[in-house]
């Protein structure tokens, strides 16, 4: 079985705007941080674990069916034992995430997408980056669907793919 989460994914121009502020790094594993590839970028809003894509693409319909499209941006680098990323903000955001399960997770959610990854021991590594990525902001955009993605092991890191998209309403 397939391991699955729920996420949003960034538009091609935001992406675009978050390599330009961190093109210095991506690809460069002397800086001690292991860089995501901009194309596993995403907002993660419900993590699943190892679940049948039709069963939870239906759960998922259900729980999403009517709601509204958001409106959503990147904002400042901030750090998780490990891991750099950056703030998602949005008002309605946190509310479609436990729409989309995040609230049976054991952790509070926090709307995020991770840029880099680190050993914990090493927390200073990410320094630099929180500094440097402190003042940044992405456009906003409408987030108006959200995805269904399957996490795959391979030799370079997951590889995720979307499973199902689901529509959100025009407000």
């Amino acid at each position: 079985m397939p391991v699955l989460f729920s996420a949003l994914l960034p538009p091609a121009d935001v992406v675009e705007q978050v390599v330009e502020q961190v093109a210095a790094a991506l690809g460069d594993p002397g800086d001690g941080l292991r860089w995501e590839p901009p194309e596993r970028w995403h907002i993660t809003l419900g993590y699943y674990g190892p679940d049948d894509v039709g069963t939870r693409a239906a759960w998922l319909a259900e729980r999403l069916a009517g709601r509204p499209a958001i409106d959503v941006r990147l904002e400042k680098a901030a750090t998780f034992p490990g891991v750099l990323w950056l703030t998602a903000a949005g008002t309605e955001l946190t509310p479609l995430a436990q729409a989309a399960g995040a609230g049976a997770e054991p952790r509070p959610y926090r709307a995020h997408l991770t840029l880099a990854r680190f050993p914990r021991e090493e927390p200073g590594l990410a320094a630099r980056w929180t500094k440097e990525l402190a003042g940044f902001t992405s456009r906003r955009w409408r987030a108006a669907e959200v995805a269904l993605m399957t996490s795959e092991r391979e030799p370079g890191g997951p590889r995720y793919r979307v499973a199902r998209s689901f529509g959100l309403a025009d407000a």
